[in-house]
């Protein structure tokens, strides 16, 4: 029976908004509605918890989880709410969510010695790492590199490992699988749309109301 936990605690302030992120209004409803509706209408989730703000009532239908001061600890708290195996674990910030790639994720974590898989787009820029004074350092070799997405998918035991952590370590985490990676589990990658973009500033709301008006 896997669980689904949907991250909806962040703040909106980089989005022009005084609220939680979650309830940013997008495309006539808010943001975190369009993943709830992926996740419900996906195959194999039998349970979704939402780790919100304090104060914000929960939509009907499924289990609410206090938000933490940092993503990881958003996280936690919605798993200590939640019963299933495998653990989906999705941002509300992700509006363009679909049960194809929830499928896919949920696929890729049931083969043998995965610990957890995560949806994520092959890199089509340049990338370069500089260090002081923006001095290029080298190039890296894009084919070998990907943009990490949500949803990302845990085998319970490795996830609640990760998370057992100190809070420092968890606040300094950029993602769930990176805390799982250090534990020295075995994660790997999706193939996923950069369609599945993140909502952080206001033209990638533009931009996802696009992509809702399209589609």
């Amino acid at each position: 029976m896997a669980v689904a936990l949907l991250v909806a605690a962040g703040r909106g302030e980089r989005l022009g908004s005084d609220g939680p992120k979650a309830l940013v209004p997008l495309a006539g409803r808010p943001l975190m509605d369009w993943a709830l509706d992926a996740l419900r209408a996906a195959p194999g989730i039998d349970e979704i918890v939402v780790a919100l703000p304090e104060g914000v009532a929960a939509p009907d239908g499924v289990v609410a989880a206090t938000g933490g001061a940092e993503r990881s600890h958003s996280v936690r708290n919605a798993l200590a709410a939640s019963h299933g195996d495998p653990v989906l674990v999705h941002d509300a910030a992700r509006p363009l969510l679909t049960p194809a790639i929830v499928a896919a994720c949920l696929a890729a974590v049931a083969e043998p010695g995965v610990d957890a898989a995560v949806a994520a787009a092959p890199v089509t820029d340049t990338i370069k790492e500089a260090g002081d004074g923006h001095r290029v350092r080298r190039t890296l070799d894009r084919s070998a590199l990907w943009a990490v997405q949500t949803p990302q998918v845990f085998r319970r035991a490795a996830l609640e490992s990760a998370l057992a952590q100190d809070d420092a370590v968890l606040a300094a985490a950029t993602d769930d699988a990176a805390l799982v990676e250090g534990a020295g589990g075995t994660v790997v990658v999706v193939p996923s749309p950069r369609e599945n973009l993140k909502v952080t500033t206001p033209l990638d709301l533009q931009v996802a109301r696009l992509l809702l008006g399209r589609n």
